[in-house]
């Protein structure tokens, strides 16, 4: 084969087959094909897309050029959930103990935050003792005795993907539906999952800004896994302002931990028993998806879900105390009330720029290398379409300096006040794959 007949047949709209792209990518990883070649093939793809076949081909491909979790010795369905990333998204803090109550193994392995998008991990290291890293035997071990671990990413997983993504960024082919869903569904994949629930976020804070945007992304992503073997489902839902009212490593902690005690925001408790249902549900909890969501929702309530994560916690090396006694984490020196200006109602609040905001405290990384602070963010107090009063407290910042004037007029760009707002839905479309 030669990399330039690829490149001619994908430019004419001519599918490539699954040997083509197999060749395509061994080459590439092993540098025998060299970047301005694969650039052009991007490109191509960027203009004339990839069929369902060609997708399912591709991410496999990218799968194969590294290590694969082997979770064989796991009991049961092993289910992962995958977010495409949001601010103040508490989800797997909630989802790993609340699905592991009602049996099924959550052997998760999560990132950390890059941006104005926070990590899992990170924020599982607010709790005094956690530890990210396990042994693949201590891993396995830990999710058939108590049903759920959550880990550091580990290993050379899809080394084929990190080198086309930071292709696709220097040539402006990252908004391409194939090559997206490729990258996250081969990350997924190599994970170990018998199935897969996507998180598909859209709206300011999102990658996806609209709503259609995330619908075709997340079309495309259930077909991939439903393609290669992998039982698939997405959700679609908003982003335009933050998930819940913590934003903050030590914050989110603590709300996710309220929300397991039965109180969490209304929109954090829906989205996980939508997310939680469909992760029971394909692991074959209950007879249809509104029975897996009762048995979620009970456990939230009779404190199994609770009782769950403080043994996930303790057996990671945490401190379970933080479920009584939030106060054993991280604590910001200074809180400080953002006042609203004038009586109306909650019209906008900008999620990836309050992200940014928090950020800016210490919450979350400039670059792979910066510290984080994991006391600092902040706490909401209005949620769009809220009614507010002038003098009320539309959020609280948790902050270690005393003068913070950047981040102050950073929040108020992402706030609008006006005389009418409604409520954002949460969740714009449900899609059941197979």
């Amino acid at each position: 084969m030669r990399m330039v007949d690829l490149i001619h047949k994908k430019q004419h709209q001519k599918e490539l087959s699954t040997e083509e792209i197999q060749w395509m990518i061994e080459q590439y990883t092993n540098n025998e094909i060299p970047d301005y070649q694969m650039s052009a093939m991007l490109m191509a793809i960027y203009f004339e897309d990839m069929t369902d076949a060609e997708r399912g081909a591709l991410t496999m491909s990218m799968v194969k050029s590294g290590d694969e979790i082997d979770l064989s010795q796991i009991k049961g369905v092993k289910v992962d959930k995958h977010s495409t990333g949001g601010v103040g998204d508490t989800t797997t803090l909630i989802l790993a103990p609340l699905v592991a109550s009602v049996g099924v193994p959550i052997a998760k392995m999560s990132g950390r935050g890059l941006g104005h998008t926070g990590g899992t991990i990170d924020k599982l290291e607010a709790i005094p003792g956690f530890h990210v890293e396990l042994s693949q035997e201590e891993f396995v071990k830990q999710v058939n005795e108590h049903k759920v671990a959550v880990i550091g990413q580990s290993g050379n997983l899809t080394p084929a993907d990190k080198k086309l993504y930071a292709l696709r960024d220097v040539t402006s082919t990252v908004d391409s539906i194939p090559l997206i869903a490729s990258s996250i569904m081969s990350k997924k994949i190599a994970a170990g999952a018998d199935a897969i629930v996507l998180d598909v976020k859209t709206g300011a804070g999102a990658f996806m800004k609209t709503p259609e945007d995330a619908r075709n992304l997340a079309d495309a992503m259930v077909k991939i896994g439903n393609h290669v073997g992998r039982n698939t489902m997405a959700v679609i839902s908003d982003m335009s302002q933050p998930l819940g009212f913590a934003i903050g490593n030590a914050l989110e902690v603590q709300e996710a931990i309220d929300t397991l005690k039965g109180h969490g925001p209304a929109d954090v408790v829906d989205l996980c028993l939508t997310l939680g249902s469909q992760m029971a549900h394909l692991a074959g909890v209950g007879k249809d998806l509104d029975e897996a969501r009762d048995l979620l929702e009970a456990n939230l309530h009779n404190g199994k879900a609770l009782e769950v994560f403080k043994t996930f916690v303790a057996a990671q090396g945490g401190n379970p105390d933080v479920a009584d006694d939030p106060d054993l984490m991280p604590k910001a020196a200074y809180q400080t009330e953002v006042l609203a200006h004038k009586d109306g109602y909650v019209a906008e609040l900008v999620a990836d720029q309050l992200g940014v905001a928090s950020m800016m405290l210490g919450a979350g990384r400039a670059t792979k290398e910066s510290e984080i602070d994991l006391a600092v963010g902040l706490v909401l107090h209005k949620k769009v379409g809220d009614k507010v009063s002038k003098g009320e407290a539309l959020l609280t910042i948790h902050s270690n300096q005393q003068e913070i004037p950047d981040v102050e007029e950073k929040i108020w760009e992402c706030i609008t006040i006006a005389d009418e707002a409604k409520p954002l839905p949460l969740i714009y479309d449900i899609l059941a794959g197979k």
